[in-house]
């Protein structure tokens, strides 16, 4: 990407300006009265991505403050997951983040194989990293398209949504779903990969980085779109990383954190490529631009990945995929915290076991949910317009949030 940044550098400014969180009154601007509002945003607004209410307060169209009300998607995972075996919890996974449902399962496969000491056939390795990865895609081109229809930009999200719709289809012809998959399971796999899928990987390549390049001519790059979003809901690197902020979310500030290099799982290691980091060549670090920055580039790095599974995949391994899945799932008595990289950051899973069929307690650390305690921080002193752009650059799911 260097040679894009030396193209596309840009003057930017921070209109960021800090406000104290306090109830509507009257102000005093000058010799101007002027009375706080409140105004409510959602739970059913599209632009709130999600079932989201936001208490907004503010002073004619300056944000003073933000109350994110949360809790109206109520997935009620992590009560399920006491009543439920091991197996039985993959289906309740992927209805948290169901934009990623494959890096969800993968977070808690991978967490369960750790207590018992599974150890997966290499093939089955391969297959999981290369769907995690094209789920990344498809999540950050859900994202990058939302985004840019935040911003006023439409036509950006036709083009996301047609190279998802490729990686759906390969999904679907593995395992029969396009959307909540019940694929990963511990131990292995539902289905063995269909035989289209990595021919399917190979044209996908192609067409997908000529649509990243039409998407940076579209939309990144847009005078209009940088804008809109340059200098927009700055967040600082420290306070990042005090309120838990992960994924694009913390490496837009400039922090090189990838739980995929720095906590390597499964085969990563076997894999070169870079993490994604924002740039202040662009535009302020922190900020709107670089979170969807960051976007695009885990995109076309995750290409990369891709390509490198299609070079090493075992093709020859005829391996059953489920050979090492227990005939019954039965933990030792124990606890285990298992972390992964998802496209919205770090998924964290704590299993607390007592020897049983069914875990006696598992908790989720949410990426979804740390990064959306942030917006009331990034949002105070901008204008109203900007704050649906800082929320949608965050990226939240609220089936996550609300676990």
């Amino acid at each position: 990407m260097p040679e894009i940044l030396e193209r596309h550098t840009i003057a930017h400014s921070t209109l960021h300006a800090s406000a104290p969180i306090h109830a509507p009154e009257q102000v005093e601007r000058g010799r101007l009265h002027t009375e706080e509002m409140v105004l409510n945003i959602g739970p059913q607004h599209p632009s709130t991505h999600g079932v989201l209410r936001l208490e907004v307060v503010l002073d004619g169209e300056l944000v003073v403050d933000v109350i994110p009300h949360i809790g109206y998607l109520h997935r009620c995972f992590e009560k399920h997951a006491e009543k439920l075996t091991y197996p039985q919890i993959i289906p309740y996974v992927d209805r948290m983040d169901y934009i990623a449902a494959m890096s969800g399962e993968h977070g808690y496969v991978t967490a369960v194989e750790r207590m018992m000491n599974i150890q997966v056939p290499e093939k089955v390795e391969y297959i999981r990293v290369l769907f995690a990865e094209l789920q990344r895609i498809a999540s950050h081109l859900i994202a990058i398209g939302t985004f840019g229809m935040d911003s006023g930009a439409f036509t950006p999200f036709l083009y996301c949504f047609r190279d998802r719709e490729t990686i759906l289809e390969m999904f679907e012809k593995t395992c029969g779903a396009r959307f909540l998959y019940n694929y990963m399971w511990v131990g292995g796999l539902s289905h063995d990969l269909h035989a289209d899928v990595l021919p399917m990987c190979r044209e996908f390549l192609k067409t997908s980085r000529a649509t990243h390049k039409e998407i940076n001519d579209l939309l990144t790059f847009n005078h209009i779109f940088r804008q809109r979003t340059a200098g927009i809901g700055v967040l600082d690197a420290e306070v990042a990383i005090s309120g838990g902020a992960s994924g694009p979310m913390l490496r837009a500030c400039g922090v090189k954190w990838d739980v995929r290099k720095n906590d390597p799982y499964s085969i990563y290691n076997r894999f070169d490529f870079e993490i994604a980091v924002g740039s202040d060549t662009l535009a302020t670090l922190g900020d709107s631009f670089n979170r969807n920055w960051v976007r695009m580039v885990e995109w076309e790095q995750s290409l990369n990945i891709i390509e490198q599974i299609l070079e090493q995949y075992p093709s020859n391994d005829l391996t059953d995929v489920q050979s090492a899945i227990p005939k019954r799932l039965k933990p030792p008595e124990g606890e285990i915290f298992s972390r992964t990289e998802t496209p919205r950051g770090e998924l964290g899973y704590y299993i607390v076991s007592k020897g049983d069929v069914k875990p006696w307690r598992v908790k989720v650390r949410s990426p979804a949910f740390s990064n959306l305690s942030l917006l009331p921080i990034i949002s105070r002193g901008y204008l109203i317009a900007d704050l649906i752009v800082i929320l949608g650059s965050i990226d939240i799911v609220l089936g996550e949030v609300d676990r």
